[in-house]
C-alpha cells in the first residue's frame, strides 16, 4: 500500500475521532486545508473508498447519523481509545501527516529516540507473523558472555526507551523477557509454534508497572501521598492505570493503586524524588527507605574528610 494512501486513511479516522458527528462538507473543508488533498475538495467517491478501507485495515466502522445533521462518527469509539496499539498508530501517523503537510515545523518538533535494538524489529515481526521459532544470541547485563538459544516470539513491548521481546524459552520452559539492545543476533528457524490461546499479554502484565512480571510478588493495594508539583503531575500522568485519588487537602493528595510492587514500580516511585511518601504497605515503605539510605550514603562526608 502506498504510504500516502495509508496517511489519508489515518487522517480520516483522526479527524472524525476528534470531531464526532462532523458533516461531509466539514470533512471536505478540512481535506482542502490539510495538505493531503492538494487544496482541492474531497470527492464523494474518494471519501466512500477511504471509509471502506478504514474498516478493512483498522476494523474501524465510520457511520452516519441522520438525526444529528448527517454527521459522521466512529462506532464503538471507546473500544478504539482502549486499544493501545491502534491509538498509538493513529496518533503517530496523524502527527506525521501534519509534519509532511508543513515542513516548516519539522525542525520544531522532537521525538524521544530509542537508542538501539531497532535493527531486529523487522525480523522479529516476520517471525511473529509466521509463528516461527527464532534463535537469538543474547547477553544480559551482568553476564560475562553471550548465550544462544531458541525462543517462541509472543509479543513485542516498548518501555522506557527500550524494546523488549516476550516469548517462550524453549530451553527454560517458561515465558521470559529479553531486551532487544542486549540481543546480538536473530535467526528465524523453520520450526513453527502455536501461540497458546491462553496467552494474554494484559493478563501477563496484570498489576505491573514496566517490564518485570514477577509472579512471586503479589498484586496488592499501595497508597502514596504526593506533595508539591507531584500532586498535579501524578493526577495527569498516573503511575498505573488503577491509580485513583482518595483524598486531598491544601498540602497533599493521596492516591491508591492496585499493583505488583516490582523493582520497576519502586523505580517509578523514586522518579518522583522527595515529592511523594509511601503510606502503605509497610514493606514497600521499607524498600523505599533502603533506597534512600543507599543514596544518602554516597553523599555522606566521612569523618576523615572533615
Amino acid at each position: 500500500m502506498a504510504a500516502n494512501k495509508f496517511g489519508r486513511y489515518v487522517w480520516l479516522v483522526d479527524l472524525i475521532r476528534c470531531h464526532p458527528y462532523i458533516t461531509f462538507k466539514e470533512i471536505s473543508d478540512n481535506w482542502e486545508d490539510c495538505g493531503l488533498g492538494d487544496g482541492k475538495p474531497l470527492p464523494w467517491k474518494t471519501f466512500m473508498n477511504h471509509k471502506e478501507a478504514v474498516q478493512t485495515i483498522f476494523d474501524i466502522v465510520i457511520s452516519c447519523d441522520s438525526k444529528r445533521g448527517y454527521g459522521y462518527y466512529i462506532e464503538d469509539a471507546d473500544l478504539l481509545e482502549g486499544d493501545a496499539f491502534r491509538s498509538w498508530l493513529i496518533d503517530s501517523y496523524a502527527t506525521l501527516n501534519q509534519l509532511q503537510a508543513d515542513r516548516k515545523l519539522e525542525k520544531r518538533i522532537s521525538f524521544e529516540r530509542i537508542p538501539s535494538g531497532n535493527k531486529f524489529l523487522q525480523v522479529l515481526l516476520q517471525a511473529m507473523r509466521q509463528n516461527s521459532v527464532v534463535e537469538i544470541t543474547h547477553q544480559g547485563f551482568g553476564r560475562s558472555h553471550a548465550s544462544t538459544f531458541q525462543v517462541e516470539p509472543y509479543h513485542l513491548k516498548v518501555y522506557n526507551r527500550r524494546w523488549y521481546l516476550i516469548g517462550w524459552s524453549v530451553y527454560s520452559k517458561e515465558i521470559r523477557t529479553y531486551a532487544l539492545d542486549r540481543i546480538q543476533n536473530v535467526t528465524v528457524t523453520d520450526t513453527e509454534f502455536k501461540l497458546p490461546d491462553t496467552f494474554d499479554i494484559d493478563k501477563y502484565f496484570e498489576g505491573c508497572v514496566g517490564i518485570i512480571a514477577d509472579t512471586d510478588i503479589d498484586i496488592e493495594r499501595v497508597v502514596i501521598k504526593a506533595y508539591g508539583w507531584a500532586r498535579k503531575y501524578l493526577a495527569t500522568l498516573p503511575i498505573h492505570d488503577s491509580q485513583r485519588e482518595i483524598s486531598s487537602d491544601d498540602e497533599s493528595t493521596t492516591f491508591e493503586m492496585t499493583v505488583r510492587p516490582t523493582y520497576d514500580f519502586l523505580q517509578a516511585l523514586l522518579q518522583q524524588a522527595d515529592q511523594i511518601e509511601v503510606i502503605e504497605p509497610q514493606w514497600v515503605k521499607d524498600e523505599i527507605c533502603r533506597f534512600a539510605e543507599n543514596i544518602l550514603s554516597y553523599y555522606k562526608i566521612s569523618d576523615n574528610a572533615q
